[in-house]
């Protein structure tokens, strides 16, 4: 087929760390062209060039055969390109037709022409299956179908060449399924579309062609029909990979927490449950149905209506985030950018989050001691493979799956000083490459055993199968079932999930 876009000796430094090393590739017309790769990889650097975000220190682009000058996404948008980012850059007040046409107004500056407008954006909607109200507010969809607006803007501006960054890292797998339905009917229609992401079925599923990055440069460039997962991994991370989670059977103990009859408004209804030393629970259920207020409850950043929660059989209802964190109740929150991370803070001011009061990252003087709290950081990064591995470098430099690793080191490892007895883990996984995923589950799986218990929520269904000893299922605020992961179907599953049995 002939490229679309070629782009030839791309590269791109920031500072002392080389992003892109030239890299070359050609993406096919009217394709779905995956680029895969571990966080850091370089992957989104190189389609950020391509849209306009950053300019290349070396190297072309062609578009339709033409060498093209991209210096800012005006550019890029006037050469037919959109871009949808990993996080959505909506106005949740805002219907969803001023979102879409927000910065390309139809109309005049004192009259805009709002049917013209809504015509279009009704037969995009129709054309591609998309489903929207141009009148509903943002703020009042669900993340898929915000999702579709971010598209919607793209194709609003008339782009054929779609690039999609982790596009499904939010969405259930119903979502999933339809979003893929959208993808091939604009392939049908001549679109041609780039998706950046790690999870490796859904690219067999969905792509055409797979271009694999690491550290940076190219590796490989596939026919989708001809490879499998196990050799993507294999080239993206450099060595063989364990694409299911390996554990020793549990060995579970005392019950650590127990929940009693908890209510918090429409979204916690009667909840009671418990978690052992040495056992992972894990939690089931399309996202919107409780596990946010369950996970935020039981961290102390909301007070639930009523119900009980005892940690080892003390009453814990009432306290806060910073007494529970002392008691032994690590949080891995699902939004690491809201809940987990101060992105323009460094490294080591991160790793300290939380214990920053207390010795080693406070000194006898009430002051910080920026000694102990470097060294230990550099431990942390280490350890927990953090890269690049700078403690100095703002949190907001890290890709995603490196960001996890270092909420996850500082909430599990054992740098400054606090241990966990609870580990509370929403998403653990989202965004992040193969290469991390293996990481992350052994540490779970290895802090388990050593008698940590541990609740998992993840919207990542063979993640809560392979890794939860116990499987508990959501719906609407309820628990409505417990299922073995080891025997219960997939199927079986998404009915409980959707409440059609229990």
């Amino acid at each position: 087929m002939t490229n679309i876009i070629e782009m030839r000796g791309i590269t791109k430094r920031f500072g002392a760390v080389t992003a892109n090393q030239n890299i070359s590739l050609g993406i096919p017309a009217n394709t779905i062209h995956a680029i895969i790769g571990e966080n850091g990889a370089g992957k989104s650097t190189i389609m950020k060039i391509l849209y306009g975000f950053y300019t290349a220190d070396e190297g072309e682009i062609v578009i339709d055969g033409v060498a093209r000058a991209i210096r800012n996404p005006h550019d890029a948008i006037t050469l037919e390109i959109g871009m949808v980012h990993q996080h959505f850059m909506l106005v949740p007040p805002m219907t969803v037709l001023e979102n879409i046409v927000l910065g390309a107004e139809p109309g005049h500056l004192l009259k805009l022409d709002v049917k013209t407008a809504e015509r279009k954006i009704r037969k995009l909607s129709d054309d591609f299956g998309f489903a929207l109200d141009p009148h509903a507010l943002v703020a009042n969809l669900s993340v898929g179908q915000q999702q579709r607006v971010e598209v919607l803007k793209a194709l609003y501006r008339g782009a054929r060449i779609l690039i999609l960054d982790e596009p499904t890292a939010v969405l259930t797998p119903p979502e999933v399924e339809e979003f893929f339905k959208i993808l091939r009917r604009m392939r049908e229609q001549g679109k041609t579309i780039i998706i950046i992401t790690h999870k490796l079925n859904e690219v067999l599923a969905l792509s055409d062609d797979v271009t694999v990055m690491r550290d940076g440069q190219v590796v490989g460039n596939v026919a989708t029909r001809d490879t499998n997962a196990a050799e993507l991994a294999r080239m993206m991370v450099g060595r063989d990979v364990l694409l299911h989670v390996e554990k020793p059977v549990a060995r579970p103990q005392n019950a650590v927490l127990e929940v009693n009859n908890l209510k918090l408004g429409t979204a916690l209804n009667d909840v009671s449950f418990n978690i052992r030393a040495g056992e992972i629970v894990g939690i089931a259920g399309v996202e919107g149905n409780g596990q946010t207020e369950l996970i935020e409850v039981l961290a102390g950043l909301q007070r639930a209506a009523s119900g009980t929660l005892k940690l080892n059989g003390n009453d814990i209802a009432k306290l806060s985030a910073r007494q529970l964190k002392e008691l032994g109740v690590a949080h891995i929150p699902e939004d690491r950018h809201q809940r987990g991370l101060l992105l323009d803070f460094d490294l080591s001011d991160n790793a300290m989050l939380g214990t920053h009061y207390r010795a080693p990252a406070a000194a006898a003087s009430g002051l910080l001691d920026r000694a102990a709290i470097a060294a230990k950081t550099e431990n942390l990064i280490r350890d927990y493979d953090v890269r690049p591995p700078n403690a100095a470098l703002p949190a907001r430099a890290l890709s995603g799956g490196n960001q996890q690793k270092l909420i996850i080191g500082r909430e599990i490892g054992r740098e400054f000083d606090l241990q966990p007895k609870l580990l509370l883990v929403s998403q653990p996984t989202r965004g992040v490459d193969i290469g991390a995923i293996e990481f992350i589950h052994r540490k779970l799986v290895e802090l388990r055993d050593t008698g940590v218990a541990i609740l998992l929520v993840s919207a990542e269904l063979e993640e809560v199968l392979s890794l939860a000893d116990r499987l508990l299922v959501m719906y609407q605020g309820r628990i409505v079932g417990e299922v073995d992961p080891a025997t219960v179907s997939q199927e079986e599953l998404g009915l409980m999930m959707t409440g059609s049995k229990r």
